[in-house]
């Protein structure tokens, strides 16, 4: 007995073609989301600027002008100590000055950041690494000169 072969007709073939194009529909998109996606940073007007000329400030910078950065506290702490500190003492003596982190490890934090700071700023860099895990501040770097 030869196996038989269905025959495929014109209106098989456009049923089979009608249930490709539609598993390829295009997902919905409600009418909130592409508001969402069209929306400007918020910012808010003050009066503080000279001239009493009310002035557009961004929320982040007006955020930045209150509070240090975990940097600029660990370079300050650092200045302070006077002798090359590890990740952890910095993390520690920046947290009593007033930084604010909620993450487990803010001392790996500083160490990444800090870091990154000396790669890509070089002799400019607000702090210098002088043996393995300790830091200290400004470009005065006692490794280079020996």
């Amino acid at each position: 007995m030869a196996a038989t072969r269905k025959k495929t007709t014109k209106k098989t073939a456009k049923k089979a073609a009608a249930k490709k194009t539609a598993a390829k529909k295009a997902p919905r998109v409600s009418a909130a989301s592409t508001k969402s996606a069209t929306k400007q940073p918020r910012s808010k007007k003050t009066a503080d600027s000279p001239g009493g000329v009310a002035m557009t400030v961004h929320r982040n910078q007006a955020r930045a002008a209150k509070r240090p950065s975990g940097l600029d506290l660990a370079a300050k702490a650092l200045a302070e100590a006077g002798e090359p500190l590890n990740a952890k003492q910095i993390a520690e003596r920046a947290i009593a000055a007033g930084w604010k982190t909620s993450g487990k490890t803010p001392h790996a934090t500083l160490y990444a950041a800090i870091t990154r700071e000396i790669k890509a700023k070089g002799d400019a860099a607000r702090f210098a690494k002088t043996e393995r895990g300790l830091f200290v501040a400004g470009a005065s770097n006692p490794k280079k000169g020996a």
